[in-house]
């Protein structure tokens, strides 16, 4: 894992989300913009709940890796790109349905950036992360859990720019 590319590509990821997030009007970040859809407020929640999770997992409990550590990569990257899958959130990152308030999630997203980019610097990307088992894929090492919240989150920049688009 490049650890500079992989610093540049969450730097520019969060700042391209947090920009069109505070371009959503404020008294629009609660309006679902079309049947089926979550607001801009859920959506940035759901960012919230999944690379703040990311962020804990690669910071939490590790083990050796035995296999190549970013044997997943690929596979994450051309999943969460492939626009053309639809996909089903898991519950447990399921925003709810409330009244979001856009300064404060902004607020919470840059502290999750800065905390994932000091998770990059400061971390052995070879390390399996123990504490949680991603659906799926298993125990993945911090390379593929950083490689996961990066296209997780570019994913979102689409829907995000969608749901604005359509407010």
């Amino acid at each position: 894992m490049d650890i500079q590319a992989s610093l540049k590509e969450t730097d520019q990821t969060f700042t391209e989300f947090l920009l069109i997030l505070a371009s959503v009007r404020e008294d629009q970040i609660n309006t679902i913009p079309f049947k089926g859809s979550w607001t801009a407020g859920q959506l940035a929640q759901h960012i919230v709940l999944s690379a703040g999770g990311f962020v804990q997992l690669i910071n939490g409990p590790f083990n050796d890796t035995n296999r190549d550590p970013e044997l997943h990569s690929a596979n994450i990257t051309a999943t969460f790109l492939n626009f053309n899958i639809k996909m089903q959130s898991p519950d447990f990152i399921n925003p709810p349905v409330k009244e979001y308030h856009q300064q404060e999630l902004i607020h919470t997203l840059q502290d999750i950036k800065a905390d994932l980019l000091k998770a990059i610097q400061k971390t052995d990307p070879t390390l399996t992360c123990t504490a949680f088992e991603v659906p799926v894929l298993g125990y993945l090492t911090r390379a593929e859990a950083i490689t996961f919240t990066i296209v997780h989150t570019q994913r979102h920049i689409n829907q995000l720019k969608n749901i604005n688009k359509n407010l």
